[in-house]
């Protein structure tokens, strides 16, 4: 697979990486660790080199699953993580109904990445990102706490993850981002409005997640589909029966050009964001073999720049029912 650097960083990733929390956490009940060894493993194998986890995922147990899968490819992968949630006895991860209190104390900063460190059996995070913004902390103090973990040697990259246009600015002042992580696909492209033009000036990469939409732009969900209770798109406004059949024109788009370029729907959109900027690189995650193929085909379909066009042209004319989060983790995001 092409590998692609984020930013200006040197930092150098398989263009399509691997989102590893719905291994362990939130999309239904954590699978099975073997299958998920086997499956990084396959990863490793087609050319993935960048895998995404966190220590809240599980919690704690997808970086426990990714460091001991991944022990055998040390110095050929690059391990992100991330920090920022108070992890207690009140936070319920498998539902995400429980109050997921921020932190980024540089204290807690710093117990969280000798957590981390523990768990991937790792000396050293290739790239550390905050989770969420901690409005309680200024973003100058975070920033601080992990240039000071960088220059110890436990941290290579410093990222923030949902943070907005100002708070990367006041970040990077103080230790350069490499990379941004939010949500951006083509059903959610709030980031081209003041994201994307920040972090081209800045130099930093972009890691989107959520790339397909949560599995919708795979065009496999419809208003049929249900969701266990342990998934959190069972509470999510764009999954209600409602929203899911409002927004299949999206799909019925997608599938157009599928069809014409002997693609999935799943890898147009994945090429879409591929072709957005050389320095973005989407993270879909999967817990199946045949999906992680199909992700990875995304990186060999051409998309010209007139089908780049009539992409946006069609997708001007489409409303996306939903917000992409309840109420009160909207709230957390774009600080």
């Amino acid at each position: 697979m092409n590998r692609r650097k984020l930013g200006n960083s040197g930092l150098e990733v398989s263009a399509i990486g691997l989102g590893c929390m719905g291994m362990s956490f939130s999309y239904g009940p954590p699978k099975d660790i073997k299958e998920m060894t086997g499956l990084l493993h396959q990863a490793v194998d087609r050319g993935v080199t960048f895998f995404d986890t966190a220590e809240v995922y599980g919690p704690f147990t997808n970086e426990e699953l990714l460091g001991d899968a991944l022990a055998p490819f040390r110095g050929k992968v690059v391990i992100a993580t991330k920090f920022g949630f108070d992890v207690s006895a009140n936070f319920d991860p498998r539902s995400m109904k429980g109050p997921p209190g921020v932190n980024s104390r540089p204290e807690h900063i710093k117990q969280a990445v000798e957590g981390s460190l523990k768990r991937l059996k790792l000396e050293t995070i290739d790239l550390l990102y905050q989770h969420r913004v901690d409005p309680a902390v200024p973003i100058e103090d975070v920033a601080g706490a992990v240039k000071e973990l960088i220059e110890a040697g436990k941290v290579q990259h410093f990222g923030l993850s949902e943070a907005g246009a100002q708070t990367i600015r006041r970040a990077h002042a103080v230790q350069p981002v490499t990379a941004l992580q939010s949500e951006y696909s083509l059903w959610t492209r709030t980031p081209e409005q003041e994201i994307i033009p920040t972090l081209e000036e800045l130099g930093i990469g972009f890691v989107p997640y959520s790339p397909l939409g949560r599995g919708f732009l795979t065009g496999k969900i419809d208003s049929s589909t249900t969701f266990d209770s342990s998934d959190f798109r069972s509470g999510m406004p764009r999954f209600t029966p409602e929203a899911i059949q409002a927004n299949q024109s999206l799909i019925a788009l997608l599938e157009s050009i599928a069809q014409r370029k002997n693609a999935t729907t799943a890898q147009i959109a994945l090429a879409w964001l591929l072709a957005q900027k050389p320095w973005i690189v989407p993270i879909p995650g999967t817990t199946k073999l045949s999906r992680l193929e199909e992700n990875i085909g995304a990186a060999s379909v051409d998309l010209t720049r007139e089908d780049l066009q009539g992409i946006d042209q069609a997708a001007a004319q489409i409303t996306i029912e939903g917000t992409r989060y309840p109420e009160r983790l909207e709230k957390m995001t774009g600080l």
